[in-house]
């Protein structure tokens, strides 16, 4: 057995002891650059340590263990993996050959840059995304959360940031487009209007544990997109309660739908952010990239 562990920040390799322990792995100090390399990996961190490889992840096609060290731990949590003491009971079932591996889906937001000097058409540049992307109020609130100290932010960072960014945003003229009923291979306008936020999940939870995406699954091959239309800010905040239970749904203002892909427009650019990260600005497409990924679960 060989491993190879990747930490992230606040992570050290003391956090690998206990896994070293009981175990005759030989381990790996850094990422691998081939399949035959390794025969797993673990990521010690968060969704934006998880985010921030998944490119090297697919490629690699190794099993991928989370230890859940960061700030917000919605991908781990949907894996089952909820502390230090299930990730290390899913890594010894792992080394006893029980099977443990599942192979699930990732989220991909694809920008457009046009490069006007060279007079070419928009060239496609893709990001990986393993929980939850979005525009509009929850991007504002990602980049405030992320100027927060660490330990802040792995308690209750995103509603601590929620009344700040909610006290000067104003909706978000987007236009929201997805599959033609009658012909997938194109897009038909879905919404356009203005809106707080577009969020499009992989999986259910965000933000450490706001299930904004109740039906999301990782392996069914499908988007779910939650959109909170134009309302009052402070309705708005009375909402956001009802997101940590996925109670939101009922809500006149709240439209959730599943699609393959989808197409997000907005007047101006805006920050487009996924897994608490930034990623790039509008407009984007965002599809579905089928068993991209082989994780260990509990």
């Amino acid at each position: 057995m060989r491993a190879a562990a990747i930490f992230g920040p606040g992570c050290s390799e003391k956090d690998l002891e206990p896994f070293q322990k009981n175990s005759e792995a030989t381990w790996v100090p850094h990422l691998p650059t081939h399949s035959e390399q390794a025969d797993a990996i673990l990521i010690f961190g968060g969704d934006g340590t998880v985010h921030r490889y998944l490119p090297q992840l697919v490629e690699l096609r190794i099993p991928v263990l989370v230890v859940p060290c960061g700030s917000g731990n919605d991908f781990a949590r949907v894996l089952g993996l909820r502390g230090l003491r299930h990730s290390l009971t899913a890594w010894h079932k792992f080394c006893s050959g029980v099977g443990n591996v599942r192979t699930i889906d990732l989220g991909v937001i694809t920008q457009f840059i046009s490069d006007l000097q060279a007079g070419e058409a928009p060239a496609p540049r893709e990001h990986y995304f393993c929980c939850v992307g979005g525009v509009g109020l929850d991007a504002e609130i990602a980049r405030r959360a992320n100027r927060l100290p660490r330990w802040l932010r792995a308690h209750g960072g995103y509603v601590l940031s929620l009344p700040s960014a909610l006290l000067g945003f104003a909706p978000v003229a987007m236009k929201i487009f997805s599959p033609d009923v009658e012909n997938p291979d194109e897009f038909a306008a879905r919404s356009t209007r203005p809106m707080m936020v577009v969020a499009f999940a992989n999986t259910p939870t965000y933000g450490g544990g706001m299930k904004v995406a109740p039906r999301a699954r990782l392996d069914d091959g499908k988007l779910d997109v939650c959109i909170i239309g134009q309302m009052n800010k402070f309705k708005l905040l009375c909402l956001f309660p009802s997101v940590f239970f996925g109670r939101h749904l009922g809500i006149r203002e709240v439209e959730y739908f599943q699609t393959e892909w989808l197409r997000v427009e907005t007047e101006e650019p805006r920050d487009v952010y996924a897994d608490g990260e930034y990623v790039c600005r509008t407009p984007i497409e965002v599809s579905v990239a089928r068993e991209a990924l082989r994780v260990i679960v509990a």
